[in-house]
């Protein structure tokens, strides 16, 4: 990444002349005010239409280990994954070619591209490279978990600068689920609060498959049902949540692992107990409130106001 990349990708993110109709934006459907996601279930197209999956944060996505993207992975770069919202039917209703002529026609651009790369040329690699570079620059790491997590020797020790009711949520976040916890740590692995190398995972949303989401990419049948884990930092703003948003709010995320978890065939390991059967954390109504007050904890208010991130059309 340059800062000169990144602000090329910036202006590329926000420039709305680069989809069909003029009115749609890699913006418009990742909102920096709700942790690049959106707060609709589905967004909206540039006709209208609506996307099949939730539009997923962009928040820490350059340290997911796998480096694959979209909630079913078929990207197998950010590089390549950039491109794809251009050329979606529903999306933006573009072909390359014609997003590099609007890129082309707009007076501002060539001096951009020869800040970040040296020329004035426009081609649709750069254009990728530029957005995955501003992409990867959107991360977080000022909220109330990183202040407390600098005075800390681990993350599992008490924080100093966290109620009571945090510092159990973030007891019930790192515990295993033999020792009383929810072993959420075991999928929102890192400090990045992102996934780490186990790939795709199914947490028990259905019973039978609605999406066949990974399997529809890889051949193992063990990826039916499976989506990408994405980052927590900054969720208490990204609603709404999983991959269809079926869960409007923070509470019913938390209660859909203590108490709904379902025996789908591909369910994650990790959320099966020793029979081979759905987890059932059984947790109290203060503690699962306590969850929810740690989650809040990863909230990076910079990361809605940061400038650097934000609409350069403004």
């Amino acid at each position: 990444m340059t800062n000169e990349g990144a602000t090329l990708g910036r202006v590329l993110f926000y420039d709305k002349k680069l989809s069909a109709n003029g009115t749609i934006a890699c913006a418009s459907c990742h909102k920096q005010e709700n942790g690049f996601s959106d707060d609709a279930r589905l967004s909206p197209g540039f006709d209208g239409g609506l996307t099949g999956r939730h539009s997923m944060t962009l928040i820490n996505s350059r340290f997911y280990q796998r480096g694959r993207f979209f909630w079913d992975e078929r990207a197998g770069t950010l590089e390549e994954q950039v491109l794809q919202p251009f050329q979606d039917p529903v999306e933006m209703g573009m072909t390359l070619e014609q997003v590099v002529s609007a890129v082309q026609q707009q007076e501002f651009y060539p001096e951009l591209f020869e800040n970040a790369f040296g020329d004035p040329e426009i081609t649709s690699d750069r254009i990728s490279r530029a957005l995955s570079q501003f992409v990867r620059s959107i991360v977080s790491f000022s909220s109330k978990y990183d202040e407390g997590r600098a005075l800390a020797n681990s993350p599992g020790a008490n924080f100093t600068n966290f109620t009571d009711e945090e510092n159990l949520g973030k007891n019930l976040f790192f515990q295993t689920i033999p020792n009383g916890g929810g072993a959420c740590f075991g999928c929102h692995t890192t400090e990045a609060f992102v996934s780490a190398n186990p790939g795709p995972q199914n947490n028990g949303l259905d019973l039978v498959t609605t999406d066949f989401g990974a399997g529809a990419v890889f051949t193992n049948p063990i990826f039916e049902s499976r989506f990408k884990t994405t980052s927590l930092r900054n969720i208490e703003l990204t609603a709404s949540y999983m991959h269809d948003g079926r869960f409007a709010t923070l509470e019913e995320v938390v209660e859909h692992y203590n108490s709904g978890i379902q025996a789908h065939p591909t369910l994650s390991a990790a959320l099966r107990d020793d029979n081979g059967n759905p987890v059932q954390l059984n947790f109290t109504d203060s503690e699962k409130a306590a969850l929810v007050a740690f989650l809040k904890t990863l909230t990076d208010n910079s990361v809605s106001s940061e400038e650097k991130w934000s609409d350069p059309f403004q």
